[in-house]
């Protein structure tokens, strides 16, 4: 009979499959069905429409977010095009449903494709180009694929951009914001899963060792462009999903949303939430979304109360002021994220009461 595995004081792995676990003990699987419990059984039907909002906009970021992770933080390619990507996923779906009437789940295939691929040809500069000047080539493709979605008006409808019709879901329709919750959460659950395990196969062992050292991962036998055009195409990927499920969630997008501070926004999240970490992902995501709406209410607040009318001006910068700040703080105080407080303080509960 298998015997039920608490949190061990110590590391007694004996084998490799041990190693590399998703969960070393039972505990974890615990709360991670309480978790599941809690976010499909007990949040969508306690909260209010406006806090729904919220949520949805944290799990369709959190993809996105997770997929630069992969890219960034387990890569260690750098990139300022992720916006331009969650874009071209929006607008494929979006193309889709309003002019060819695709199916919801082919939408969002085919825009993960179709990203992937615009990923794929935007990271063939990662052979010759690494550091600032990868960042300055990724930077060219947001600017290319902002001009498209602007210009291209036969297809993009231009500065007017798409309305998307409401999606339906095995007959279910998803045209609220509570039964989209459990689309969104659903994917992100799924897209979680595959990226936790494609970092314990050979292909994210690989992108880590490029990460850490590409000339040693070469001497190695490691393709490394191929690898790293893998790695651009799978964050595509997951750019796409997020930016088709993004386009349904709106029910209309034009070209605004999907300009460089989306990008610095991504990468906002990857690194106040932990590079290369998965849980820091959405830990960061998380933390850029609350921030954003908080900073909106106070600007607005502070541009209508009587003392401060005339100094909307002064005012309005607030919010990219804050937003700066957070993430230099990070940088300097907690280099390694959300994710290393909550490993900090997971592992304090671990000697619980003999921690002090």
């Amino acid at each position: 009979m298998r015997k039920l595995r608490f949190h061990p004081c110590g590391n007694f792995k004996e084998t490799y499959e041990e190693e590399l676990a998703i969960f070393e003990t039972d505990f974890g699987r615990l709360w991670m069905l309480i978790g599941i419990v809690l976010l499909f059984g007990v949040i969508p039907f306690v909260s209010s429409p406006y806090i729904l909002y919220v949520l949805n906009i944290i799990g369709i970021y959190s993809i996105a977010a997770v997929g630069l992770n992969i890219l960034t933080g387990y890569t260690g390619q750098i990139s300022l095009g992720h916006g331009a990507f969650f874009g071209v996923g929006a607008y494929t779906a979006a193309i889709l449903a309003s002019k060819a009437h695709s199916p919801f789940l082919l939408s969002l295939l085919a825009a993960g494709v179709m990203t992937a691929a615009v990923g794929f040809i935007f990271g063939l500069p990662s052979s010759r180009l690494k550091h600032l000047y990868l960042l300055i080539a990724t930077l060219a493709g947001q600017f290319i694929m902002e001009y498209v979605f602007v210009n291209w008006e036969s297809m993009t409808g231009g500065a007017e951009g798409i309305v998307v019709m409401g999606a339906s879901l095995f007959g279910l329709d998803l045209g609220n914001d509570r039964t989209f919750y459990f689309v969104i959460f659903a994917f992100l659950v799924l897209m979680i899963w595959i990226a936790v395990n494609l970092k314990r196969t050979r292909y994210g062992r690989a992108f880590i060792a490029i990460r850490d050292n590409d000339r040693a991962a070469e001497g190695m036998g490691i393709p490394i462009f191929r690898y790293k055009l893998l790695s651009f195409a799978i964050s595509s990927f997951y750019a796409g999903l997020a930016g088709a499920l993004f386009a349904y969630f709106t029910m209309s997008i034009t070209p605004e949303p999907f300009n460089l501070w989306l990008s610095i926004e991504f990468i906002a999240m990857i690194i106040i939430g932990g590079l290369g970490s998965i849980p820091g992902s959405i830990f960061g995501t998380a933390f850029i979304v609350i921030l954003n709406e908080l900073l909106s209410h106070v600007t607005e607040y502070l541009m209508n109360v009587g003392a401060s009318e005339g100094m909307a001006i002064t005012i309005a910068p607030l919010r990219e002021f804050v937003f700066g700040l957070a993430i230099v703080l990070f940088i300097i105080y907690e280099p390694k994220g959300i994710a290393e407080v909550w490993r900090v303080v997971r592992s304090s509960f671990r000697l619980w009461p003999f921690s002090y």
